[in-house]
């Protein structure tokens, strides 16, 4: 997976590419459908993001749940999906490639101190999401247990990267 930081003058910026090997609608659904979203994604939803629209999304940290406020700007199936979380915006393409799909997460993030910890999260994530593309899911890695899988080295890792 490639990282990178952009500064805008809306914020910070955190730029996520990774080769996935599947069809573009395939990940597309991965990525709205809520029963694919709860296996993967620090959040569930409770509704498909495959239409703009409001939403709730309630993050998960073990027994633990926040709603916070959504609201899906651009669907555009299999190839563009952007949506506000709290006041986050993550906007995802899918790219056709030879081997499957080019997806890049674009995820503004309230300050630059938020770069590395994002970057860990949906690094963590995106394996998981991996997983269940590929027909071999493993459980989600949300909240603190993400500590339990490397979040803190992919943190580090990625603070010294974005800097």
């Amino acid at each position: 997976m490639s990282a990178y930081a952009e500064s805008t003058a809306e914020g910070w910026v955190l730029v996520l590419t990774r080769q996935l090997e599947h069809e573009p609608a395939k990940v597309w659904a991965a990525l709205t459908e809520p029963g694919q979203l709860e296996r993967w994604a620090p959040f569930t939803a409770e509704r498909s993001l495959a239409e703009p629209g409001d939403l709730t999304l309630t993050m998960i940290d073990g027994p633990s749940t926040v709603d916070l406020p959504a609201t899906v700007t651009t669907a555009d199936p299999p190839t563009l999906l952007e949506y506000r979380w709290g006041e986050d915006l993550l906007r995802w393409e899918l790219i056709p490639a030879a081997a499957g799909t080019r997806l890049t997460l674009r995820h503004r993030v309230g300050s630059q101190d938020d770069l590395a910890r994002a970057a860990a999260g949906w690094h963590l994530c995106l394996d998981v999401a991996g997983h269940l593309l590929d027909g071999d899911p493993v459980p989600p890695v949300r909240g603190r247990e993400a500590l339990e899988h490397g979040w803190q080295a992919l943190h580090d890792d990625y603070a010294a990267q974005l800097r």
